[in-house]
């Protein structure tokens, strides 16, 4: 779905995949009614595409650009939108028919020359310039550039910049006018309408086809546009899935690039003198005008889908449906004294939560297990733990399915029936559904990692992700490797990584490079750089990490605040026989048996699980029994004889730097052991299942309390305050005239002049109605237009614009022949043009707002076009306004003052409203 809003009339437009577009009015009822959970109700709604509405937009002329699938493009003219919306109730039921046939097809528009991409490209984007009174269209590769006012097409381009080819289209457009002068019924059951939707699947198919050899390393897609805005100096910058950020100018020339993330772009959000940017990460960074990288920070643990400015603060939608919001002032000077301020008001606001983990392994050996022994293993200690997470190897092997789960792995598909057995039988024992939740699981070939949680913390837990790593024959097979799954607890990130590493005796260092080899290369799909510090990512996060630095190249598991090891790692024990480990086994002198174990001394030489500690074992080794064969004598008796070992481990490491220190949002995470065992009366598998609890404790933020102080700090501290309104002021400035007289052709110059010597201002022009003069001198009443929304008759350029300090704006305000409005019907002219001989009369204001407040100072200008035949109404041009006959003022953009002095000098004459 797609959004766009109308200010001046407190309107939102919504397309949808269904094709068709809703608009929603904010009721104003009463205060109750205003003051509802959803304050908007819907009031109109038609049918505008055969496919989805993949884009809407909003023109300085106050029409609705729509944009669908194969390049499609429809205006919907304000004038039918408003007639629609101010239907009564009992007209209502022809509001929809009337806009349905209102609308415009950009096709009619296009010369018998016009581009043939724009009209197979889907119409991903639609971004309106009011600085210019045009419209930026684009696909994933390519560009169009249209004249808001005429709908002439400008210009097509590629993302490289390069004008695109002209192709003869003149065919394409008989079929559109085809379709257009068809109705609804004839259209659906035509052979045209057929062979349309036929060359849209194909090609839709043949995108899909380019987009999954791109990823094969066949084809380029890093160069895709996935955002497009419009900033107040101008200019429009892109982003793409390769992480950059490509600025252009009003007229489509490519002007620079910019890197600073390697991650798709998601959306793109500007106001004043900053440009916010979010990736597919989770991360969000500020740039100024000029593409210099302000700061940046780790909004989200999933994609950002949209970012939008209101009340001064910045909000940011992720994917997983949270919302998070920051302050426009950030980064700033405010973030250093806040991030004080609260850090020293920590221990009031932290809150440390004990949450019990069951983290248990099983080597289940091709087999399948009874409920019984599921029930020794997990079910008989499940009900004291918040979590639950279960790691299983070889539920299938053998080279067919090895191969077929390779197969299945490459286009991105994972699982079997036998896993889904095990996680079905699991859901059981726990008793899924009434106690537990299964909240995510992964198959690689024969390994399975499955985590669930208790009801009554689901709530606290979430983004939820999962990621394999194969290690066998070439790090292509998975018969040995990792699978993992990283989740959200209390904001605390942690991973449980489920392995099964090479076997044999001598196979230590292979052993040791599967581990570095799951470490380094497992990957979520996102960041895990979650800095949920005490000066946190919250609503009033204005907290920033302002040196922010990619966490390119460092592993993810690294960044878990506790990761878990978990598996049938295989390792062995050395200078020791079958007879005496047997020995030493019946005798559990397990103390001289870890003497000899292969992981320990691995890891006291710092070769592998790095930083990662594992509880006393006080169980015999659990590899290798006879199945269904009980105690200790099921050790292998074969003719290999296969000395005994512990082979199935679960290591852990939490956010403790030294074993003194406190659980903190410093620290966030403290686990000890409470039990490390092994199921040993289990014997469905020629190993034996392991299982450890974890005690955790989880310091986090009490947000209530945190929002309390914050806003305690805000109002107590005097420099805070000071800054927040030096910050927030609205720059000073006049206007040169608040009346201009046209007539036709006429241009006539409005200066807007920035009084302040410091401060940049930010302008934009908007009309608040219209109204016409009859022959009589009588005034019809205004009618309120949308957003910009300048009547036809009417051009101003720029409509917005930067104004720097001590500086002068000039905005061209020029008649344009007028003539009645055409009305369309199915896309067809339905009336001839005719000269409108009344006089007419807009009401412009100027919105001036600084960088970093959305609270504005208007300037009213009136606008009055008298027809040339006749004579100006007595009283309508004040002494203040000079009108300028027949001739058009040439602009010289900005002129430099040196002073306001010099302004107040040269403007002493001018009237200031």
């Amino acid at each position: 779905m797609c959004l766009v809003a109308d200010d001046g009339n407190r309107v939102v437009w919504s397309g949808h995949r269904d094709g068709r577009i809703r608009c929603w009015v904010m009721d104003g009822g009463d205060e109750d009614n205003r003051k509802l959970r959803n304050p908007f109700k819907e009031c109109l709604s038609w049918h505008a595409h055969r496919g989805p509405v993949l884009s809407l937009t909003i023109t300085s002329y106050g029409d609705l650009w729509s944009g669908s699938e194969g390049g499609a493009i429809k205006i919907w003219p304000w004038e039918a939108l408003e007639k629609s919306i101010c239907l009564t109730k009992e007209e209502r039921h022809m509001a929809a028919i009337m806009v349905e046939r209102s609308y415009v097809d950009l096709r009619s528009y296009l010369p018998a020359n016009g581009s043939n991409n724009m009209l197979t490209s889907d119409i991903k984007y639609l971004v309106s310039d009011n600085s210019r009174g045009n419209v930026w269209s684009a696909g994933y590769f390519s560009f169009a550039l249209w004249d808001a006012r005429t709908r002439e097409l400008l210009k097509v381009f590629n993302t490289d910049g390069l004008i695109e080819n002209k192709l003869e289209v003149s065919s394409i457009q008989d079929v559109s006018v085809d379709l257009i002068s068809a109705s609804r019924k004839d259209k659906t059951q035509s052979s045209i309408g057929f062979f349309q939707r036929s060359r849209n699947a194909i090609m839709g198919a043949a995108d899909a086809v380019r987009r999954v050899a791109a990823k094969g390393g066949f084809g380029d897609d890093n160069r895709r546009t996935e955002a497009l805005v419009v900033t107040m100096d101008g200019m429009i910058w892109t982003g793409c899935s390769s992480g950059l950020l490509v600025q252009w100018d009003g007229n489509g020339n490519r002007i620079q690039d910019f890197l600073y993330h390697p991650f798709a772009v998601q959306c793109l959000c500007t106001y004043g003198m900053q440009i916010w940017v979010g990736y597919v990460s989770g991360t969000v960074q500020v740039l100024d005008l000029k593409g210099n990288l302000i700061g940046g920070w780790v909004a989200h643990s999933s994609p950002i889908l949209n970012m939008t400015i209101g009340s001064g603060y910045i909000f940011a939608l992720a994917n997983h449906g949270g919302i998070r919001c920051w302050s426009i002032t950030s980064p700033g000077p405010l973030d250093g004294i806040l991030r004080s301020e609260l850090s020293g008001k920590e221990f009031l606001y932290t809150k440390v939560e004990n949450l019990k983990i069951l983290c248990g392994t099983w080597n289940v050996g091709q087999g399948k297990a009874s409920q019984d022994s599921l029930t020794s293993w997990l079910g008989s200690v499940a009900s004291d733990v918040g979590i639950v997470v279960v790691g299983l190897q070889e539920v299938e092997m053998g080279a067919g399915f090895l191969a077929m789960s390779a197969a299945k792995e490459t286009v991105g598909l994972e699982g079997s029936s036998v896993g889904q057995w095990w996680l079905d039988m699991i859901d059981k024992t726990l008793d899924e559904g009434s106690t537990f939740e299964r909240v995510g699981s992964r198959q690689l070939a024969g390994m399975v990692i499955a985590v669930w949680v208790k009801i009554n913390i689901r709530f606290h837990v979430g983004d939820v992700d999962v990621a394999a790593v194969p290690c066998g024959f070439g790090r292509a097979i998975g018969n040995k490797g990792a699978v993992g799954l990283r989740i959200r607890v209390y904001d605390k990130i942690m991973c449980f990584v489920n392995c099964h590493f090479a076997a044999h005796l001598d196979a230590v260092n292979r052993r040791n490079a599967d581990f570095d080899h799951v470490y380094r290369t497992m990957s979520f799909g996102r960041p895990t750089s979650l800095s949920y510090t005490a000066a946190g990512q919250s609503d009033e996060a204005l907290i920033l990490e302002n040196n922010f630095q990619s966490a390119e190249g460092i592993p993810e598991l690294s960044e878990a605040d506790m990761i878990v090891f978990l598996g049938d790692f295989n390792y062995r024990l050395d200078g020791i026989s079958y007879d005496e480990a047997r020995d030493f086994v019946s005798q559990r002198c397990f103390d001289w048996l870890r003497e000899r174990d292969q992981l320990r001394a691995e890891m006291e030489a710092g070769n592998v699980f790095q930083g990662m500690r594992e509880a006393e074992i006080t169980f015999p080794p659990t590899y290798k029994f006879e199945r269904h064969q009980a105690g200790l004598a099921g050790y292998d008796s074969g003719e290999k004889k296969r000395i005994p070992a512990w082979c199935d481990r679960i290591l852990y490491r939490d956010s403790r730097s030294s074993s003194m220190a406190e659980c903190s949002l410093e620290c966030p995470i403290i686990a000890f052991v409470l039990q490390y065992e092994a199921c040993m009366d289990v014997t469905d598998s020629d190993h034996k299942p392991v299982r450890c609890i974890f005690s955790t404790d989880i310091a986090r933020v009490d947000e209530s309390i945190r929002r309390q102080e914050f806003g305690e700090i805000i109002e107590s501290n005097e420099k805070i305050r000071c800054l927040l309104k030096e910050l927030c002021k609205i720059p000073d400035t006049i206007i040169s005239t608040n009346n201009i007289i046209l007539q036709n052709h006429d241009t006539l110059i409005l200066r807007i002049t920035n009084k302040c010597a410091d401060e940049d201002a930010f302008f934009e022009m908007k009309c608040k109605g219209q109204r016409t003069i009859n022959e009589d001198q009588k005034l019809s009443n205004h009618q309120l237009r949308g957003s910009f929304g300048f009547p036809r008759w009417l051009e101003v350029i720029p409509a917005t614009g930067l104004i720097k300090p001590d500086h002068i704006a000039e905005v061209s305000v020029h008649h344009e022949e007028f003539q009645t409005q055409e009305e369309y019907v199915d896309g067809i002219v339905q009336n001839s043009w005719c000269e409108d001989s009344r006089d007419k009369e807009a009401i412009l204001f100027v919105k001036v707002h600084g960088k970093y407040t959305t609270q504005t100072r208007n300037h009213r200008v009136r606008v009055h076009h008298c027809y040339s035949s006749k004579k100006s109404p007595i009283g309508s041009q004040p002494n203040s306004s000079r009108p300028v006959q027949g001739g058009v003022l040439h602009r010289s953009d900005f002129q430099r003052l040196s002073s306001s002095y010099d302004v107040v000098d040269q403007l002493q004459k001018l009237h200031n409203p």
